[in-house]
């Protein structure tokens, strides 16, 4: 048995000891400090009412960023927590300049999240956006990527690692082709941040947008939104509020003077439940540190693929561990319905359509529960248990 020394902080996590819970890459397990930290917010609302805005909320997104930053390997003042990617995105794209009307495409591809690519149609109609296509349904194909990163290219905005498939963008070749034409990068650090070590300094990236409800153990509500720090009195954004303005207790209704700090992409009232959340999973991965979480990432998933390859199961993720990030996806026959099977027995997963069944351990797992997991998909295909669940839910 592998002494794992990362499993001391399984108590931390309550929903652990009712579940074999690994789809850390969808919703992060709760760390306990959640309840203290809910109810600190509780209190200060209680017992300080409105002055809770001076005393501690009016900087706290930007405070929650600080301690998001360096995990991502920013500088502090670099980092602002909006609520949803979607929001973040849409602030960004309107700020951006595009003035230059020979700079009018964007890249995208079909195997990142469709909402980023909703926002990035809706708030830049026009731009042409040029999609990468998969081959083979767990890459992308990097040389036509890089290859068609121009000179007409003004954002390309991709996720550093795929959803369904956990596979690893080359971040810094593709930072470093766009800046040779003179285009920016947004990268969606969802799937990233947690589990993989990243440092946007090192990768000169102009913008990274990651949630931290997944690898972070953050919860909804809380996305982190990283703008290079000479770029961020370069951006406009139309999409604003009074939290962004310089003096925004004058409550001139002219035009908006927008801060020149990483604030200049507030809006209105944030969500001030949720950032309290955030903060017992950011301290508790600060404690544990990424490398070791990738270390013992790469074991598990390499083994999750060598007992789903002596099963005989298709994997849809990347074999080499160095473009894999923490998720396994696995397609054995009838995945659909056995993964409803494996959350009825309480292991908990998911499915994605055109992928598989989802399997994300995370630095407080053990290796008992993937054997669990493995042995129990065997059992639901031999025992045909799968087929009670042929009708599709909703939520998967």
């Amino acid at each position: 048995m592998t002494h794992d020394p990362l499993l001391k902080w399984r108590d931390e996590f309550p929903i652990l000891q009712e579940s074999t819970y690994l789809i850390s890459n969808s919703l992060g397990a709760m760390p306990r400090g959640v309840y203290n930290s809910l109810r600190e917010y509780a209190d200060t609302w209680a017992t300080l009412g409105v002055q809770a805005w001076g005393a501690k909320w009016w900087h706290l997104r930007s405070e929650v960023g600080d301690k998001i930053a360096p995990l991502i390997g920013a500088p502090a003042g670099s980092v602002l927590v909006q609520e949803n990617a979607s929001i973040a995105n849409s602030i960004l794209f309107s700020g951006m300049d595009l003035s230059d009307i020979r700079r009018n495409k964007a890249i995208i591809s079909d195997m990142d999240f469709p909402s980023d690519i909703y926002t990035l149609r809706r708030m830049l109609p026009n731009l042409d956006l040029h999609m990468i296509k998969t081959r083979d349904g767990i890459t992308l194909p990097i040389d036509e990527l890089l290859d068609v990163i121009d000179e007409r290219t003004r954002l390309v905005s991709l996720s550093h690692v795929l959803f369904r498939s956990a596979f690893i963008m080359p971040a810094k070749a593709i930072v470093e082709k766009a800046h040779q034409v003179g285009a920016q990068v947004l990268l969606n650090g969802y799937h990233s941040v947690g589990i993989i070590p990243v440092d946007v300094t090192d990768l000169n990236i102009d913008f990274y947008i990651g949630g931290t409800l997944k690898w972070m153990c953050g919860g909804p509500g809380g996305v982190f939104m990283y703008v290079r720090p000479d770029l961020i009195k370069t951006l406009d954004p139309k999409i604003t509020g009074w939290f962004a303005h310089q003096k925004p207790f004058t409550f001139d209704t002219g035009a908006i003077e927008l801060r020149e700090d990483i604030h200049r992409f507030s809006n209105g009232t944030p969500g001030i439940a949720s950032l309290y959340a955030i903060q017992p999973g950011v301290e508790i991965l600060a404690q544990v540190g990424v490398d070791a979480i990738r270390e013992k990432s790469v074991r598990q998933t390499s083994l999750i693929i060598e007992l789903a390859q002596k099963a005989g199961y298709a994997v849809n993720s990347p074999m080499n561990s160095e473009d894999r990030a923490g998720t396994i996806t696995l397609k054995p026959d009838h995945p659909y319905e056995v993964s409803r099977e494996l959350i009825a027995r309480n292991i908990v997963v998911d499915y994605r359509e055109n992928a598989g069944i989802r399997v994300a351990p995370h630095f407080y797992n053990s290796d008992d529960e993937i054997y669990l997991t493995m042995n129990t998909i065997a059992e639901i295909l031999a025992d045909g248990s799968w087929q009670k669940h042929t009708q599709r839910a909703f939520v998967t």
